[in-house]
């Protein structure tokens, strides 16, 4: 809508949306230039990894960071993690993120999490290739909106990989197609295997033959999954698992965070041609400069900003299950308000001065 008027009551939920040529001059009411939006979801972040930005130097790929990781999430003190956590949370809320995805691995986050405005839907995260049972995670389930979710398709063996996608009817993140050392491990090859041979680790998995068939082989079709990255999905890929799969699939793009780790994009084309649900994510500090919105959608450049802006806002809600109450402006509804400023509004497109904030 171009000249959109939007009348909220003192909760923000919207009242009224109208259009007028002249709203600096209607009485009690804010003019903005820009583009307003709905609030914004971040449909994939790590959340307690907040205090690694930085910690582990970008471009040296998938394998040499996994490896990092390891080394230095242990450098910090706890109030120095929630010190991290509790500054980009309240930079979520400046630019107008309304809901996250968030992955937790302990409880350390929730406490933030819990005195947070914003609706954090968090995924218990189960990995390990040592890992027997979910002894470690449950515990986490006593928190608001959590679920169980395997990591990855590589890092857990084939009976708990399939225990947790069998039990229960929440949605699945799943880390998907990173690296093409994914794929590799499956014919004993690459860097992902290669890592593994030199500290014993062992993969009961591999007869699946690739990680898109042990997906489909391993989830109910009825199970909604949500699968993250996706760097090197192919045609033959999507297809697999959009024949499989009567449930929604949705697909979370974090392009800076491939950028940073590997230099590798995501097959955005691939995936608009095939209709995919895209949704975007910001994933963790250590594998981020930034963890804003704005740069995810800046770097997806080629896409209609019309389209990227529906993926950061309804393409989450729907992901996360929330798009009942988030991701569009609605009377009723109370998805927040969002200011898109610094566009090029004659292309419609982003510079690198545009930025985001939050109004209601």
């Amino acid at each position: 809508m171009r000249h959109p008027l939007v009348e909220v009551d003192e909760r923000g939920t919207i009242l009224r949306i109208d259009t007028c040529e002249a709203p600096d001059r209607e009485p009690l009411t804010e003019f903005y230039a820009g583009i307003l939006l709905p609030g914004l979801v971040n449909a994939h972040c790590h959340l307690e990894l907040s205090c690694l930005q930085g910690q582990i130097p970008p471009g040296e790929g998938f394998s040499a960071f996994a490896r990092a990781m390891g080394e230095v999430r242990h450098r910090f003190s706890e109030s120095e993690y929630e010190q991290a956590m509790r500054r980009i949370d309240a930079q979520f809320r400046e630019e107008g993120v309304v809901a996250v995805g968030d992955i937790s691995n302990d409880a350390q986050s929730f406490a933030v999490k819990g005195e947070s405005p914003i609706h954090y839907k968090t995924f218990a995260e189960v990995y390990g290739l040592r890992t027997e049972d979910c002894s470690r995670q449950e515990p986490l389930l006593a928190y608001p909106h959590t679920s169980l979710t395997p990591h990855s398709i590589y890092s857990l063996q084939d009976r708990l990989f399939r225990t947790i996608a069998a039990h229960g009817r929440e949605l699945l993140s799943i880390h998907f197609m990173e690296s093409e050392a994914e794929s590799e491990l499956y014919s004993c090859k690459g860097p992902l295997w290669e890592w593994y041979e030199r500290v014993g680790f062992s993969c009961d998995f591999l007869h699946y033959g690739s990680p898109s068939q042990r997906l489909v082989e391993s989830v109910p079709k009825e199970r909604p999954v949500m699968l993250v990255h996706n760097c090197c999905v192919k045609k033959s890929d999507l297809d697999r698992i959009l024949e499989h799969f009567t449930a929604p699939v949705h697909w979370c793009l974090c392009p800076a965070s491939n950028r940073y780790i590997s230099h590798l994009e995501p097959p955005v084309e691939l995936l608009r041609q095939m209709g995919a649900n895209i949704c975007l994510g910001t994933d963790s500090g250590a594998s981020n400069a930034t963890l804003r919105m704005v740069d995810e959608l800046r770097l997806l450049k080629g896409v209609p900003l019309e389209e990227r802006l529906r993926w950061a806002t309804q393409g989450g809600a729907r992901a996360l299950g929330l798009d009942h109450s988030l991701g569009t402006l609605e009377v009723g509804r109370c998805p927040g308000i969002v200011l898109l400023e610094g566009a090029d509004l004659a292309r419609m497109e982003l510079t690198e001065g545009s930025t985001l904030r939050r109004l209601v």
